[in-house]
């Protein structure tokens, strides 16, 4: 069985094609992307020891062979660093892992006067402000991000671009959870969308990765029209991975202008939107009572 560099590694080299590489096709190819024995010529090691890579029966290659692999499948230096921490020994956690919000950044996120919420490393939303509820009411705290992406036809009509917007997201998701791939959290919400959307497998299967970072964000929103913003993802000190999330527009822009308009419905969304979804904490999130 594959082991999760022997995946990574298949996936990887099945999307770099020999004219990316630079290699002649001659006759008929099973493969789109490259053979296992291309891989290893280009990246100066043996056949053998590459398939012995592919299929799990070696999880320590040296940082030379790592940079050579990371050469000849052309990754940038997001996937580069997640080649390199899928090998070595995996620390083993003797219970799962319990995201904690610290109460401080409960509070600011209910203070703020911008879209802003709280996501956890499986990019479940642990706060939300009611601006944000306003943006999209599947961001109230129980929510998940992905989820509501690929299952929610509401919230994907909120990103023209949705398929770039799904790829995008998976990538961060992966990013974030990185080798932890034995959570319970991880392995309940990664089963769920693999059964329940074929989009989701297919960007799984790619192994792309990327970080958690800002970005312009376009929203089709119902009530404003499209909505040009800008997105910042703020890590919360002292946590493992939870994210502080902001929208916001450029100053003296439409964008800034439809914000105003869509703080008008704010309150509409917190009293009713909020009241539906209470009773559906994400278990295992909790509210810490210290500093």
């Amino acid at each position: 069985m594959p082991s999760e560099l022997g995946a990574f590694l298949q996936a990887r080299r099945e999307l770099v094609t020999p004219g990316d590489a630079g290699i002649p096709v001659t006759g008929v190819r099973r493969v789109a992307g490259l053979r296992r024995e291309e891989v290893a010529m280009l990246a100066g090691i043996s056949a053998d020891y590459y398939l012995r890579l592919e299929r799990g029966r070696d999880l320590n290659p040296s940082p030379q062979v790592l940079e050579a692999l990371a050469r000849v499948l052309r990754l940038d230096d997001d996937t580069r660093a997640y080649l390199f921490s899928l090998t070595g020994p995996k620390p083993r956690r003797r219970r799962p892992r319990r995201e904690t919000l610290p109460p401080g950044t409960a509070k600011l996120v209910a203070t703020l006067p911008l879209p802003a919420f709280v996501e956890g490393r499986c990019l479940d939303v642990l706060a939300a402000n009611p601006l944000a509820t306003a943006l999209s009411p599947r961001l109230v705290t129980g929510g998940n991000r992905l989820r509501d992406v690929f299952l929610d036809e509401a919230e994907q009509a909120l990103f023209p671009a949705w398929e770039q917007a799904c790829a995008y997201l998976v990538a961060g998701f992966r990013e974030s959870v990185g080798t932890d791939t034995d959570d319970p959290r991880f392995i309940e919400l990664v089963g769920e969308l693999s059964l329940a959307s074929p989009l989701f497998r297919k960007l799984w299967a790619r192994h792309d990765v990327r970080p958690r970072a800002g970005a312009v964000i376009t929203f089709t929103h119902p009530q404003v029209g499209e909505l040009v913003l800008n997105r910042e993802k703020l890590l919360v000190s002292g946590t493992d991975g939870i994210m502080l999330v902001i929208y916001h527009a450029d100053a003296g822009s439409e964008a800034a202008d439809k914000l105003t308009l869509l703080a008008t419905f704010a309150a509409e969304y917190a009293n009713g939107v909020h009241i539906s979804r209470a009773g559906r904490p994400h278990p295992g999130v909790h509210t810490r009572s210290g500093s």
